[in-house]
């Protein structure tokens, strides 16, 4: 584990225009008004684009995994250019207190152009401000785009031995006076 604290993080909401042109507003995820759109997106979501099994494929799938990541608990955020959402994350509680797990999707025709940067970059502030300290994620080692992002986010590594590249970022400092 690392010892080192992030700097600051803007929360949610905010607005920008990606590299494309296009005004993207970044938002906390409202599941009773936003499931239905948000699993579209996902039915949407290429096949290229699915790593470590998700986001699942049919719609029953989605909707229960949605139901598991948005849940209580969780933090999620949603990239929306116009009415649609074109991007998730979410930061997903660990059995340790004060840690979560990041997920992060975005759909293919939006990639490369700034959003996941953001999408991070929300979900990191929001995260800090739910009070979590420490959050872990795990991408495939050939995703050099994805461990790019997350190193400028201020994630490291922690285990590089396996398949999957495993990296953490410190969001608070721990209280060791315990």
């Amino acid at each position: 584990m690392t010892d080192d604290t992030t700097g600051e993080f803007p929360s949610p909401p905010l607005t920008f225009d990606d590299r494309e042109g296009r005004t993207i507003t970044v938002q906390s995820y409202d599941h009773e008004r936003e499931c239905e759109a948000l699993t579209a997106m996902y039915e949407a979501f290429d096949s290229a684009d699915r790593a470590q099994g998700i986001p699942p494929t049919t719609t029953d799938r989605i909707t229960d995994w949605l139901d598991a990541i948005t849940g209580s608990g969780t933090v999620n955020v949603v990239a929306w250019h116009g009415d649609d959402p074109v991007g998730h994350a979410t930061l997903v509680p660990d059995d340790e207190d004060r840690v979560a797990e990041l997920a992060i999707f975005v759909l293919q025709a939006y990639q490369s152009s700034g959003i996941g940067t953001r999408l991070v970059e929300a979900l990191l502030g929001a995260g800090r401000e739910a009070g979590f300290e420490r959050v872990w994620l795990t991408v495939e080692r050939w995703n050099d785009p994805a461990i790019t992002l997350y190193e400028k986010m201020g994630f490291r590594p922690t285990d590089t031995e396996s398949f999957e590249h495993e990296m953490e970022l410190q969001l608070a400092q721990t209280d060791s006076t315990g």
